[in-house]
Parts: C-alpha cells; sequence; structure tokens
C-alpha cells in the first residue's frame, strides 16, 4: 500500500494516510447524542465518505469544507459500501510543514477533475480553427486573444460549468474546440453564412468563462462570476479588446459578434427576444448541440444540460 493512495485504490482494511480534499463537512449526532463529523473525501480518482467520531468537536475547528486535508484513518466496511473512519485530519500544511503559494495552486489542483483529452493537442486545434478566419478585423481579434499568454492559460484550465457539462478543467478548451469545428462544417453546407462571423463566434462564445470560477479542493464561482455571469463577463472581456484593437475591428463587426455571443443561449437574452443573423441561430444551436451531447454521455438522458 502506497503512503498516499488514491481514492479508488482503497480496500477495506486499508490503512489510510494520505492527503484529499474534503468536499463535504457536515456536524451530525448519534443516535446516543454523540457528536461526529460526516465527511467526503476526494481525489482525482473518485470520492468516498468518511466518519470522525472521536474528538469531532476538536477535529472540527481543525479545517473547513473545501480545504486540502491530511487525513489518517482506516477503511471499513459500512452498508455495502467503503468509509473511512478518521482518527486525525487537519487542514494540509496547518502542522507546521511550509506549503509555497505555488505549490498550494499546483497541490489544489491535483484533486480537481481533469480534460480526457490532451489539452495541448486541442490547443493545437483552436489555433487551426482561428487560422481559419480571414476577415482582417476578427482575424485581429483572434490573434490579440490567443496571443495574450494569461488568458490563453485560463482558457486551457477553465471548465464550462460546476455540475453540468465539461465539469472539469479543460472543459472550456474543449467544448470550444467542438463547437468552433461544428461550426466550420455548417459554413460547408451553409455557403450563405458568413463563416469569418461565425467561426469567430464559436471560438469566443464562452470566453467569460475565464473569469467565472475560483479553483480549491472544488470548482466555485468567483465573485463575477457569482454576480454577473459569463455572458456579461464575456462581453466585458471582448469590449475590453475592441478598445485595444481601435479601427482594426469596425462597429458594425463588433456589433453582429457580440449579437452571437449574448444570444448564444438562447433569444431571450436578445433585445426582441429573437435572433438578427442567421449566425446567432446557427451559435445557439451548435452550443446546444455539443452541451447536450456531452451532458447526455457524462450524466445520462436526463434534463438538458447547463450550457
Amino acid at each position: 500500500m502506497s503512503e498516499e493512495p488514491t481514492i479508488s485504490a482503497l480496500r477495506a482494511g486499508d490503512e489510510v494516510r494520505g492527503v484529499y480534499a474534503c468536499v463535504r463537512k457536515d456536524r451530525r449526532r448519534t443516535r446516543t447524542g454523540s457528536p461526529y463529523l460526516a465527511l467526503e473525501l476526494r481525489d482525482r480518482t473518485g470520492s468516498v465518505p468518511a466518519r470522525a467520531f472521536r474528538d469531532a468537536d476538536q477535529l472540527a475547528g481543525l479545517f473547513e469544507r473545501g480545504d486540502i486535508v491530511r487525513v489518517i484513518g482506516r477503511v471499513e466496511r459500512f452498508r455495502d459500501e467503503l468509509v473511512v473512519e478518521v482518527a486525525d485530519i487537519r487542514r494540509h500544511g496547518a502542522g507546521g510543514e511550509s506549503v509555497p503559494e505555488a505549490a498550494s495552486e499546483a497541490l489544489t489542483q491535483a484533486f480537481l477533475p481533469v480534460a480526457y483529452r490532451d489539452v495541448d493537442e486541442l490547443d493545437g486545434f483552436l489555433e487551426h480553427l482561428a487560422s481559419e478566419v480571414y476577415d482582417r478585423g476578427y482575424r485581429s481579434l483572434l490573434d490579440a486573444l490567443l496571443g495574450d499568454a494569461a488568458l490563453r492559460a485560463e482558457v486551457r484550465r477553465a471548465p464550462c460549468s460546476r455540475a453540468g457539462h465539461h465539469a472539469y478543467l479543460g472543459g472550456l478548451l474543449e467544448h470550444t474546440v467542438a463547437v468552433a469545428t461544428l461550426a466550420r462544417e455548417l459554413c460547408d453546407l451553409h455557403r450563405r453564412l458568413n463563416s469569418d462571423l461565425l467561426l469567430t463566434a464559436a471560438i469566443v462564445h464562452d470566453i467569460g468563462r475565464t473569469r467565472e470560477f475560483t479553483y480549491m479542493a472544488e470548482i466555485g464561482l468567483s465573485d463575477e462570476g457569482r454576480l454577473l455571469g459569463h455572458l456579461v463577463l464575456g462581453q466585458q472581456l471582448l469590449s475590453e479588446r475592441f478598445a485595444a484593437l481601435g479601427e482594426a475591428l469596425d462597429q458594425s463587426r463588433r456589433l453582429a459578434l457580440l449579437h452571437c455571443v449574448m444570444g448564444h443561449h438562447g433569444a431571450a437574452a436578445l433585445p426582441g427576444g429573437r435572433f438578427a443573423s442567421a449566425e446567432a441561430l446557427a451559435l445557439y444551436r451548435l452550443n446546444a448541440l455539443d452541451a447536450g451531447v456531452k451532458g447526455a454521455l457524462e450524466h445520462g438522458l436526463g434534463p438538458p444540460a447547463e450550457g
């Protein structure tokens, strides 16, 4: 048994000494009235329920939900499922060891789900798709966005949602490449579509996701994400780029692009509740197609996936 076993490798009877993400922490009482902690521990391989009966009140003060925690305990079987009986649990780094900020961020992200596809490969596809935009104004915008190293890193890191489709690191990039690929194919079938507009809109439609999330033991919402949402954040980010581009991208192109981006979840978000271009309608349908199919593959054929 390794010193820090992955959750998927745990078996009944195993001793546990490892570092995990605590994604649930509830204070409860047994039938006799004694306090205990009901927990859920997670790493990239899965999650497992955990309980702390001994010194529950004392242990509760040593960590919070969302912390990376160091756990000592033993795996038991309870009602046909594995449960970690916790002897000691505390916030990682609280025992005197130093955790540098960069190492702490890397440690945190080690517990978040990640894309199945290779992110470098997806990044290459994104560049190729951008290279097929020939309008000088839209191409200048894409070059500026893809040339921003900090933004590019966020595009590679961000998910599309926290619990819906593509809810993992790299999910935004995977979804963007999928929607843009569908847009390119649609333009081959319908030559009257403005391919430069639709392909650019497909590439930037979820750019606001780069400001929507936080990354701790769980994927959370930033204040901007919680209060404004990714549509407004995307509009803000694009407007910042428009200002920097100046006359390289004229007003009519800016408005056509923003109309597509603001309507990619449906016409209800647009003035008058209707699409003003075939490209905006196409982006809405293509986004819903990829989100819906991906959601069905990940979560089954239930309600429509969060966009």
